[in-house]
Order: C-alpha cells, then structure tokens, then sequence
C-alpha cells in the first residue's frame, strides 16, 4: 500500500510507502486525511494505515526525477508498443533496448522502449533501421509531476481514496 502526500495547499506532491506515512503522522509533521481499513497494532495501541496525508510544514521546491522503471517505462510510452503503436497491458509488452545491449546498449531513459513481444522479437539484437521498423517516439527521461503520474495510472491501479484528491486538482 502506498500513501498519497499533499502539500499544504492539498496538491499532490508525491507518493510514498504508508508505514513512513505512519511515523510523519506520530511525529506530526502530516496530517492524515484519509486512512485504508487495514489496522497496525502495537502492544498499546492500533492505527490505520494512512492512504492520503497532508504535510503540515513548507517543503522546499526540488525537481523530481523520475525513476526508472519497468512499470515507469510503460507509463512514459502509454502503455504502446513503439513500434507498431498498438495499446498493450503490462503483461503483454516488454522493454526492448534500441541500442541493443550486445552491441554496448545502457539500460537508461534514453536506449529503453515499451515494446509488445512480436515486435520486440521481430527486431531481436539488432537496431530498429537494421531490422526495418521505425521507432515512433524517441525514448527520453519523463519530466512528470505526481500528480501526472497518478493521472496516467490505468484507473483500476489508482486506490479509491486517492481519486477526490487528485482529481479535484486537476483544473
């Protein structure tokens, strides 16, 4: 479970795992405004996992850096192969290096793309121009904000309790 962090404003800054959500909320640097059904007990006492908090402090304003990731690269490509632009689930694609590894490809924001498996397997070790397919998009490092990451999740990954708040700030 993952809990939803608001600034002072309530704009979603980002999201982070509960149990650091807990201890924020004991130290009362958040405040929780929503909480999931689970209950964490210790000897004396019970609490419920927190799933949106409001910071009760300024932070100060850092970029954030996406990072990468499986799930991420799929977010950044739309969940589309790209090469033949079709729409897949998590399931059916896969991350197919444009620079292929053997020939000294990084795995990075910039060489990685979503790809299905018929593509990915079509092109094999070699370079999109030396196996015939185009690439669509070339790969760069998202500049995305939580709030837009939240609004790319497929709706059945986004919790319940997140949504009044994310898309009450949407404008």
């Amino acid at each position: 479970m993952k809990t939803l962090v608001l600034d002072q404003g309530y704009v979603p800054v980002k999201v982070i795992a509960w149990h650091r959500a807990l201890c924020m909320s004991l130290i009362e640097k958040v405040e929780v405004l929503a909480s999931y059904d689970r209950e964490v007990r210790t000897v004396t006492r019970s609490f419920q996992a927190p799933a949106v908090v409001r910071l009760l402090g300024t932070i100060r304003a850092r970029p954030q850096l996406v990072r990468f990731s499986r799930r991420n690269v799929y977010l950044r490509d739309n969940h589309r192969c790209q090469y033949c632009q079709k729409i897949f689930t998590d399931a059916e694609l896969t991350l197919d290096h444009v620079v292929p590894r053997v020939s000294g490809g990084k795995t990075s924001w910039t060489n990685v793309v979503a790809a299905c498996g018929s593509c990915n397997r079509r092109k094999g070790g070699r370079t999109p121009e030396q196996a015939g397919l185009a690439l669509r998009t070339p790969p760069k490092r998202p500049q995305w904000s939580p709030l837009s990451v939240a609004q790319r999740l497929p709706e059945h990954d986004l919790p319940e309790l997140w949504r009044d708040w994310i898309f009450s700030n949407t404008g």
